[in-house]
């Protein structure tokens, strides 16, 4: 318990020192952007699109899991398959984080 404490806190110390100095820079005049609320709804519409991906994957993953379990305790050898399905809910982070990027590109 003490290991972690002092991990924890050695780790607090560095980030405020780091994050110290990486504020302490400033930033170019010229390479100021404005950023107006469209830019600000745009930045909400990818997070809400990797979230929700991220939900539902999780949903589903958790359900086929559950599925693939049971079906291997009474058949072993459809491991392969229960793999395949377990793995096919992944393709809807992949998009969330496919339309993320290109909102953000947007931005």
């Amino acid at each position: 318990m003490k290991k972690a404490v002092f991990i924890v806190l050695t780790l607090s110390v560095m980030l405020l020192a780091t994050a110290s100095v990486a504020l302490a820079a400033e930033a170019p005049a010229a390479e100021v952007k404005q950023i107006t609320m469209a830019h600000g709804l745009l930045g909400l519409a990818a997070a809400l699109a990797v979230a929700f991906g991220a939900i539902g994957t999780a949903w589903a993953q958790s359900r086929i899991g559950a599925a693939a379990a049971g079906a291997m305790a009474e058949r072993p050898e459809i491991g392969g398959q229960m793999l395949i399905f377990l793995v096919l809910p992944e393709t809807m982070i992949i998009l969330g984080f496919v339309i993320a990027f290109f909102i953000v590109q947007k931005i």
